[in-house]
């Protein structure tokens, strides 16, 4: 299997994401980021470790890592726009695709993960502005940090007692993915039993 990220060593991706560290504690010393995620999922808060994925995947692979966790965790997400609009780009990834996923992340519900991935799409490169304006570009991380909350979003429309074991699976997944093999999330054993969660009141 072949390694998806770029980075030697967990602080290199702190120093490529300054902002990382409002998110996630930088290692002390030299580690290898598969380690260091694993590492962080075993740690309160495991949050940490899916902040720590989403800036070390690729954005393309970032995006596709955290549809796998929203489809898992929430029953139709699927169906949502903005998930096709963002699975669509990860498949086909033309900026034309990028905008019309960043203007329906515009209009819709941040409260739904589903806006998160398409706002996550719409970061990921390539200005932000009209084309017939001047090229806005993005913050280096705001792709990741759109990732990052798409997949807190999702755990959290779960029942209280669920919400940290779907975290910690989709980081599982997330170190998985990152070190070459798919990106399926295992749902926790503990989920049998549990509601799944309810669409948001109209």
């Amino acid at each position: 299997m072949t390694s998806r990220i770029r980075f030697n060593d967990a602080n290199d991706v702190f120093e490529a994401f300054p902002t990382l560290g409002r998110f996630a504690p930088a290692p002390t010393e030299p580690s290898e980021p598969l380690d260091y995620a694993r590492r962080l999922n075993g740690m309160p808060p495991p949050q940490a470790a899916i902040a720590f994925i989403s800036h070390l995947l690729p954005r393309r692979e970032a995006v596709w890592w955290a549809a796998q966790c929203v489809s898992a965790i929430i029953d139709g997400a699927a169906q949502d726009e903005g998930f096709k609009l963002a699975t669509r780009w990860v498949r086909e990834p033309d900026d034309a695709l990028r905008r019309e996923a960043l203007a329906y992340a515009e209009s819709h519900d941040l409260n739904l993960a589903a806006t998160w991935l398409a706002r996550a799409v719409g970061y990921s490169g390539g200005s932000l502005a009209a084309p017939d304006q001047p090229p806005a570009l993005p913050a280096p991380d705001a792709c990741a940090q759109s990732v990052n909350a798409a997949v807190i979003v999702a755990a959290t429309r779960t029942p209280s007692p669920m919400i940290l074991p779907w975290i910690r699976a989709c980081a599982e997944a997330g170190v998985r993915f990152a070190s070459g093999e798919d990106a399926k999330v295992i749902a926790p054993p503990v989920s049998r039993g549990f509601p799944a969660a309810a669409p948001p009141a109209a």
